[in-house]
């Protein structure tokens, strides 16, 4: 990301680097000790807000003041009048990523922005009937309840797919007005806030990959689906024209959009944003197209016909909290990480271990992990290199974007915001604790090499790693590390491989 004149005047504009770099290392020790058990609210610019007090989350219609509130009311009255707005749909994320959601007809919308809608909290942890002794203190009775969504009214949007309906993203809460700790929207917007109190920003964006395929035929009980072997990136243009654009309207630039390795493949990347919004959008896609898809009879799905999960990448850079630099880029002109970004990417190799688990979160997920491997291992090594796209972590310093960091342990399949979250958590945790930066992949003593933890290919070791990783239990809070762990225990008891196919066909597309 170096000018002109940086190139001029290298020696000063390398010092102001280091000097910005020191002043956000030394705001990161100012605030580690302040940063703890935040407390997060929605806000109107669909922005974090930190908190010590718990009013925030009791009485969520203070969220926006009453002129706030009526101005951003008029702006959606008018869309709605406009589009001639017949129902809007309430969507929260559940623990695997998906929408769930509530549709309303739009008459009653401004009532239900002040009430929030119910709906069964089950609806969100996807646990049949959990146990008491799954979930500890917490009591099976609760699962069976109700929680409110409410909405952010910065994420109402027309749906570009679905006739005369808008769609608003929504936080979810207790009846008491508690937030729903198990919400992995709530647990990214509170990273990102503890990010933010250290004195950082995040910039990303998330790059998948989907299938498409033809509408299945029932033969002999079993279900059937043909990729759609032809489709390029000049076969069909409308299908994807139509998503691209519905997505720009909701509100998710996408970047580009390409065929990929397989037949019936596409590949998406998303231009990158700060905050929650690289999340919401990869939430947005998870949606619209399957619903696209099904208006020219295709079925789109995250998951490969062969039995391997699409990837699901989260390209981010670190920036100061003014978002005008990239803690990434190193101004010194060479093609390396600068001391922050190699703590942060310290701390990622610390946690893929119990990162995988919620980057590839079932059976088939972490298949990819091993299919070039002819051994019996029982993990993986944590790979990293320099635009090396065979690495699990491939930073990458050409282009106008600047220096980031692919991490690509994810699939399709996984919720984007405990992504999100995670990816922040263990990267603050880096920069909290490494005291070392790593060596490049060709140096051998300039830098102390950090021993990263080997990724589990089974996904039940790969659990084990979750639990143990003290800092990813506190980051993203013991209920749902409960929660999540009882989920997948649960999913890997009832499932067997050959019906996760049809789950992922049916439940994911």
């Amino acid at each position: 990301m170096n000018n002109e004149e940086d190139l001029l005047q290298e020696d000063s504009t390398r010092d102001e680097g280091n000097e910005t770099e020191a002043n956000s290392m030394n705001t990161l020790r100012r605030t580690r000790k302040k940063v703890t058990k935040p407390h997060v609210c929605s806000t109107e610019v669909g922005e974090t807000d930190m908190s010590n007090s718990n009013d925030c989350m009791r009485d969520s219609s203070q969220i926006l003041t009453p002129p706030q509130l009526s101005s951003r009311m008029k702006h959606i009255r008018q869309a709605m009048a406009k589009n001639r707005l017949q129902f809007v749909r309430f969507e929260a994320t559940d623990l695997h990523g998906v929408s769930r959601s509530k549709t309303i007809p739009a008459h009653f919308f401004q009532e239900k922005v002040s009430h929030g809608v119910c709906m069964p909290r089950g609806y969100l942890e996807v646990i049949p009937n959990p146990k008491d002794n799954e979930m500890n203190h917490i009591r099976a009775t609760c699962f069976n309840s109700d929680i409110v969504l409410m909405p952010e009214l910065s994420t109402f949007r027309v749906l570009p797919w679905a006739d005369r309906t808008a769609r608003v993203i929504c936080d979810t809460f207790t009846v008491t007005g508690e937030p729903l700790l198990t919400s992995p929207r709530y647990i990214a917007k509170r990273q990102l806030s503890q990010l933010q109190a250290s004195g950082f920003s995040l910039l990303s964006a998330f790059i998948y990959d989907f299938c498409i395929f033809g509408v299945p035929e029932i033969l002999n009980s079993k279900i059937i689906s043909f990729p759609a072997s032809t489709f390029l990136n000049n076969h069909d243009q409308p299908f994807m024209q139509e998503l691209v654009d519905g997505l720009y309207h909701t509100g998710a630039n996408v970047e580009s959009f390409s065929s990929s390795t397989r037949p019936g493949q596409m590949e998406i990347s998303f231009l990158p944003e700060f905050g929650i919004s690289s999340a919401d959008n990869a939430f947005t896609l998870r949606t619209g197209v399957k619903e696209v898809a099904r208006k020219y009879n295709y079925i789109a799905s995250f998951f490969i016909e062969t039995g391997f999960c699409d990837s699901g990448i989260l390209s981010h850079s670190l920036w100061d909290v003014d978002r005008t630099k990239n803690m990434f880029c190193s101004t010194s002109g060479t093609e390396q990480l600068t001391i922050t970004g190699k703590k942060w990417l310290a701390g990622l190799l610390k946690h893929s271990a119990a990162l995988s688990c919620l980057m590839a979160p079932s059976v088939s997920c972490r298949k990819r992990y091993s299919k070039d491997r002819k051994d019996l291992k029982k993990s993986v090594p944590t790979t990293w290199g320099y635009n090396d796209n065979s690495c699990i972590f491939n930073i990458k310093c050409h282009g106008e974007k600047g220096t980031r960091i692919e991490n690509k342990l994810g699939s399709a399949t996984a919720n984007p915001y405990l992504v999100l979250a995670a990816t922040v958590a263990a990267g603050l945790d880096g920069l909290h604790s490494s005291n070392e930066v790593l060596a490049g992949p060709d140096e051998s003593t300039d830098f102390y090499q950090v021993e990263p933890s080997e990724i589990p290919l089974k996904l039940e070791d790969a659990l084990v790693a979750l639990e143990e990783d003290q800092c990813l239990r506190q980051a993203l809070g013991e209920t749902f590390i409960r929660y999540f762990v009882a989920m997948k225990k649960y999913e890997l008891e009832n499932e067997e491989i050959a019906a996760e196919r049809n789950k992922f066909l049916e439940y994911f597309i």
